[in-house]
Formats: structure tokens, C-alpha cells, sequence
């Protein structure tokens, strides 16, 4: 037979290992519980840090209030501090890019300007009133620009179907080389000015360069010389519109010395007009200085209309015989001789060329305790077609 109290053991353990076997069983269930709890918490957590990621993601993208104020705003801040205080650190802590107008640092402590900064010196010079404003503008890397012109006609000849075809006339190409000659403005604001967080020193030497550079451009590009600047194009060599050849700008005359014939004022004008070829008097335009505006706009016609009209819109050109008027202030006035009033397709005339950056440089000790500011530019000029442009010479011959 068995033993009863054998078989109540088998079946209710109550020895020292079953006590710890029993313990650590609820140890294992309280622990999972637990492990169970915190794991629900993390995925809660982790749910509200990917909302908090995705409204930050969306916030971001939203399109900026100011014109490119997210990219930007590095550069101007670094840009701004240098100007201030001379501290190029965060110039050079930015990153190289290969674009026109970056914050790079050059390798003799110049330093180009914030993208902003350039674009309103940039918007500037295009809207005065220069012969920028209706020239070929175009920006080049390199020394000089090469302008490649064909100004002769091909020729050619009617051809039967059995006669030979005898050999026509090649076209002339011409090379024109504009060479980038440098421009410079020298602005300077006192320490304490620069120190005044409330003042807007970007916009400042924005304005500054702008108007030196307008004003040094807009002379440049009429009467320049060549040397150390660009060539204008009343520089370049003229000839009586009758004799015209490549090379010269072919001019018509007023018909009295110093002024318009006195019988007939209008007819040099009408003759300045077709003058230039037809394929360049659709984009003709009209360039004088004030003093030759307010002659040219009491002119009247035989039948006593004024040539001269003005804007029908705020903003734009007067018109003069229908085509728009450039009041260019270097123009020479009306005298002896003088070349006063051009006519010409410009943006095919007349090439402006120039390099896309822009520096500064900062000098706090030459002026002490002023700080000056030397910026400089690249850019150069030259008559790039001559039949594009004809000139008004207010002389007998």
C-alpha cells in the first residue's frame, strides 16, 4: 500500500524550492506587467514626438513672408556682422557654393556681398536712368567678353537648271573684345552709427554704392574712353550717315550750326529715324539729356502737332515720333558740332559686360573713427554693332 502522506506532498509542494519556484513566478508575472506598461508609454511618447516632427517639417516649408529670407538670412546676418565689427567669422563659417553671389571669402580679405545686398545694388543700376537700362547686359567670369558680329550679306544669285552655280559672296565676322575694367565706391559711417542696432546698414551701403556706381557707369557708357573704364559709344569713330562702313557710327546732320534748321526743326529728327536700318527701328529708342529734351518737345510738325508725347502710364517712356526717349544727363547739350541726340536699337548697339560679384571691404583704420567701405566691381562697355546706332551732329556737314 502507499503512503497517504507521501501522496499530499506530490500534490501540494510545500518544500523550500517549491516556495522559491512559487516566488519567483510572481516575480516573472509583476515584471512582465510592468515591462508591458512601460512599453505602451514609449509608443505613446514616440506617436507624440513624430506629430510634433511633422508639424515642425510642415511649419517649415511654409513659403517665407520676405523674398528668399530662409536661405538668406545666414548670409546677411554674417554679412551684417562683419560691416559692424570687422568679425568674419561667420562669413568664413559658411558654406562654399558655386553660385554667382555667395558669401565666400576671398583670399585677400575682400568679401562679396550677401545675395540681398547685390540684388538691390543690381536693381538699382538697371533702373536709373543709364544706358544700361537699354543695353545688352551680360555677366562673364572671365577678363574681357568677346562679341562675335556678322554685319555683312551673304551672297547670292538666281540659278537655272542647267547652268553652273557660280560661287557667292562669304559673310564678314568681326570680333569685338570688351575688356572688364574695375569700379569702386569708398563709403564710410562712423563706429557709433554702425554700432546702433537700429541701423539698417545693408540698406545703406546699398544706396551708397548704387548711386556712385550709377552716376561712374552712366558717364562711362556715353563718353568713356576705353582707358580704365569702358568705351561710350560717342567715343567711338563717326562718319557722315551717307559714307557709313563698319567700324563708324554713321550721323545726319540738323542742317544749322548749334541748333534745328529754323523753317523746318522736325525734318533732322525724321531723318535720324530712317537713318537706321528697318531691322533695328522697331526696338528704336531715343537718348538725350534734359536740356535737349525741352528743345526737342516744343517742336512741332507742319501741321502743328508735337512731336513729343508723354507717358500714357506712370512709368513709362515718353515717346517722340512714337519711339521711347532715354533722358541720359551725360548727353552733350545741343551746340556747335555736338552729337546730342542718338537713335538706335541699344540692346543690339551697345553691350555692357560684367562680372557678378560684388566686394567689400572693410578699412576701421585709415578714418578713424569713421569706418570705411570699399566695394568694387568689374564691368566694361562697347559698341558692339554700328549700324545699331546712328547719331544727330547739329551742324551744316
Amino acid at each position: 500500500m502507499s503512503n497517504p502522506e507521501t501522496k499530499a506532498r506530490a500534490g501540494d509542494d510545500t518544500s523550500p524550492a517549491g516556495d522559491l519556484k512559487t516566488a519567483m513566478a510572481g516575480f516573472m508575472s509583476d515584471f512582465r506587467a510592468f515591462s508591458t506598461d512601460i512599453h505602451q508609454k514609449l509608443q505613446e511618447q514616440d506617436k507624440r514626438m513624430s506629430k510634433l516632427d511633422r508639424k515642425s517639417a510642415i511649419a517649415g516649408a511654409r513659403p517665407a513672408l520676405a523674398t528668399a529670407a530662409s536661405e538668406e538670412a545666414p548670409h546677411q546676418k554674417a554679412f551684417a556682422a562683419y560691416l559692424r565689427s570687422g568679425d568674419d567669422d561667420g562669413l568664413r563659417g559658411l558654406e562654399m557654393e558655386g553660385k554667382a553671389m555667395s558669401g565666400a571669402v576671398a583670399a585677400d580679405g575682400g568679401y562679396l556681398v550677401d545675395p540681398q545686398t547685390s540684388n538691390m545694388i543690381r536693381s538699382t543700376l538697371s533702373s536709373t536712368a543709364s544706358i544700361r537700362a537699354i543695353a545688352n547686359v551680360v555677366q562673364v567670369e572671365a577678363t574681357s567678353y568677346d562679341v562675335l558680329v556678322d554685319h555683312a550679306e551673304m551672297g547670292a544669285g538666281w540659278a537655272t537648271e542647267t547652268d553652273p552655280t557660280s560661287e557667292s559672296g562669304t559673310p564678314q565676322i568681326d570680333r569685338i573684345s570688351i575688356a572688364l575694367h574695375e569700379l569702386s565706391a569708398l563709403p564710410k559711417a562712423s563706429q557709433r552709427l554702425l554700432d546702433d542696432s537700429a541701423f539698417d546698414i545693408e540698406a545703406w551701403l546699398a544706396t551708397r554704392i548704387a548711386d556712385k556706381f550709377a552716376r561712374s557707369e552712366a558717364a562711362a557708357f556715353v563718353d568713356g574712353d576705353g582707358v580704365d573704364k569702358p568705351q561710350g559709344f560717342l567715343t567711338a569713330p563717326t562718319v557722315a550717315n551717307g559714307g557709313w562702313s563698319w567700324g563708324n557710327l554713321g550721323y545726319v546732320v540738323t542742317g544749322a550750326d548749334g541748333g534745328f534748321d529754323a523753317a523746318n526743326p522736325a525734318d533732322a529728327i525724321i531723318d535720324l529715324v530712317y537713318a537706321l536700318g528697318a531691322e533695328y527701328r522697331a526696338s528704336g529708342t531715343f537718348v538725350m539729356n534734359s536740356k535737349t529734351a525741352g528743345a526737342v518737345r516744343k517742336i512741332k510738325d507742319a501741321d502743328g502737332r508735337f512731336l513729343w508725347s508723354d507717358g500714357l502710364t506712370a512709368g513709362e517712356p515718353a515717346r517722340l515720333l512714337g519711339y521711347p526717349v532715354l533722358v541720359a544727363e551725360d548727353m552733350p547739350d545741343i551746340a556747335s558740332g555736338a552729337m546730342a541726340i542718338a537713335f538706335g536699337d541699344f540692346s543690339a548697339g551697345y553691350t555692357v559686360a560684367e562680372r557678378p560679384d560684388l566686394r567689400v571691404l572693410r578699412d576701421p583704420f585709415s578714418a578713424k573713427p569713421h569706418v570705411l567701405f570699399y566695394a568694387t566691381k568689374r564691368v566694361g562697355g562697347a559698341v558692339s554693332d554700328f549700324a545699331a546706332i546712328k547719331l544727330l551732329k547739329f551742324g551744316l556737314s
